[in-house]
């Protein structure tokens, strides 16, 4: 009865979810039908009382609210500007520079944000405007910038690696640092796309519209200024939160905190940093926390309702008779996560199928550290997937006369490079755990 129950609580979940319900609402809504099935009406208010707060009092996640702190103050300090036109300055002899310039500062700018959505708008208001100045095709220059967001998911520290930890029950010190080389190799297979799409496709860079009329974004950048030195404060900030970890100074959680406060000490002399500016960062932070909060009380009660009825032990039973080889697992996951990328937004996805993947995962003795890294690369990858690929819109609302299916089109190159991408983190787990390794 209770499975009946429980996938009976699946179907409502989907056809929720296809009627565009907001995800939390939805995980919750539906736990809370399920539970009070199965359990009675007390048992699930008792559940709906206490679960919500046992989630949002854990420590571990108090580093959420402080690294989106940091991405934002870093931003409206005008670090992000800097650290563009310096990455420009150093890569314009290149062919695709500019493009590749835009794939190293939003790199760079991942170290200090943890957020694709943030990583793709900050480059984009800066990055898109002198692309298209300098000749580039604008929804070549959107889907470029688009895709360098997605590395705010991989290169630490990264929101969705925090929620996976705590999910997972694994080490965020371990899966930051198992972060930086798959980000780094997707920010280099990027630039090496660009780079070939640029050598043989020259027209891409070779556009003479008006950039005015192309790309509505607030404000110029100035192309005369920038150098190394305007580098420093990411080398500080990532060296800060990174080496700390590495050293065993502060834990993951004591990271985010350390993260803000350096971030304010460089930013405080800046003259882009008042009062306005600390205040829009403030209200920021606090609407991008309460947003992935709200996902994470529904997953976790999604969690403990798949739980009660059974589902989850079910169906990791189910997979395992089919196959015991974790590749083909592995490949199997891949799929699923390439089809949710589509429709899902991306902490939606994960924490909405982590609890029937987890036991899985445990019984067929997966590294969870790898298969972290991998799921996060999934979900960067979902980021920039039509129809619903969240990098896309964020671009497209800055280039009005640029239409979504022209980005798309411009922006397939790199799918296919991210796929790519993949391929070799999965045949050579020792990427991503090289490093992770040598905290033992």
């Amino acid at each position: 009865m209770n499975l009946i129950i429980g996938f009976s609580g699946l179907g409502a979940l989907i056809l929720l979810m296809l009627l565009r319900v907001p995800l939390g609402v939805t995980m919750g809504v539906v736990s809370f039908g399920g539970i009070w099935m199965i359990l009675g009406d007390r048992a699930a208010l008792g559940i709906f009382t206490s679960s919500p707060f046992e989630f949002t009092a854990s420590w571990s996640l108090s580093s959420i609210p402080m690294f989106v702190f940091m991405g934002f103050i870093c931003y409206h300090a005008g670090v992000t500007e800097s650290l563009f036109m310096a990455v420009k300055r150093g890569l314009r002899r290149l062919s695709g520079g500019l493009g590749i310039a835009a794939i190293g500062g939003a790199a760079a700018f991942s170290a200090v944000c943890g957020s694709s959505l943030a990583t793709a708008a900050a480059m984009g208001r800066i990055a898109i405007p002198e692309m298209v100045r300098n000749g580039y095709n604008p929804a070549f220059a959107g889907a470029l910038v688009a895709t360098g967001g997605t590395l705010g998911t991989m290169i630490p520290p990264s929101i969705i690696m925090i929620l996976y930890g705590i999910f997972a029950e694994v080490s965020i010190s371990k899966l930051f640092i198992a972060g930086i080389l798959p980000g780094l190799l997707s920010a280099v297979m990027f630039c090496i796309c660009i780079n070939l799409r640029v050598r043989f496709q020259p027209s891409l860079v070779q556009f003479k519209g008006d950039a005015s009329q192309e790309v509505n974004v607030s404000g110029d950048v100035d192309a005369s200024t920038g150098s190394w030195k305007d580098v420093w404060p990411i080398v500080v900030l990532f060296v800060s939160i990174m080496g700390g970890l590495f050293a065993g100074l502060f834990s993951a959680a004591e990271a985010g905190a350390v993260g803000a406060f350096v971030a304010l000490l460089i930013a405080w002399p800046r003259k882009q940093f008042n009062r306005e500016a600390f205040k829009r960062a403030v209200l920021e932070s606090l609407e991008t926390t309460a947003s992935i909060f709200f996902i994470g009380i529904g997953a976790i009660l999604f969690t403990r309702f798949l739980a009660l009825s059974g589902v989850a032990d079910y169906l990791s039973n189910a997979v395992i008779n089919l196959t015991t080889d974790p590749l083909v697992f592995v490949i199997g996951v891949s799929i699923v996560y390439l089809i949710l990328g589509m429709f899902i937004d991306p902490i939606g996805i994960m924490l909405l199928t982590l609890p029937l993947l987890f036991p899985i995962m445990q019984k067929l003795g997966i590294d969870l550290i790898w298969m972290g890294v991998l799921i996060v690369k999934y979900l960067e990858l979902a980021m920039i997937t039509p129809p619903v690929g969240l990098n896309l819109f964020v671009i497209k609302s800055m280039m009005p006369k640029t239409s979504l299916e022209q980005i798309i089109r411009q922006v397939t190159w790199f799918i296919l490079t991210d796929i790519i991408t993949m391929c070799l983190l999965i045949a050579f787990p020792k990427i991503s755990t090289f490093l992770p390794s040598l905290l033992n």
